[in-house]
């Protein structure tokens, strides 16, 4: 991830809280919010209660790089903030990426396969 397409400030996830809308499964909550950038950013959060720091660090780490590899398929112009919910913590790298794929089709921001 470039550091332009990480979303750090406080006023931006309360803007993308207030303003977006949110989308869930079992694991993940993601708000959508469009952007003016012609590229998407994304904002993670991961609360103490779902682990300590090495599995939220790992939480992390899975969402960033599931986000690089579904690049081309994600809408851009969007701003996303993914929080993780506990049961995110007993994931693997791919449950994790199938994980949010389902969410991110189901917020009808994932484009599709040609």
């Amino acid at each position: 991830m470039n550091k332009k397409q990480r979303i750090k400030k406080n006023a931006e996830f309360q803007k993308i809280f207030k303003k977006g809308k949110s989308f869930a499964n079992r694991q993940f909550v993601v708000y959508t919010l469009e952007n003016e950038y012609d590229y998407f950013r994304i904002g993670l959060s991961v609360s103490k209660k779902v682990g300590n720091a090495v599995v939220r660090n790992r939480i992390k780490r899975y969402i960033r790089q599931s986000f690089l590899e579904l690049n081309d398929s994600v809408a851009g112009n969007k701003d996303y903030i993914i929080i993780a919910r506990n049961s995110a913590a007993k994931l693997d790298f791919h449950e994790t990426k199938k994980n949010l794929e389902h969410v991110l089709k189901v917020a009808k921001v994932l484009k599709k396969k040609s």
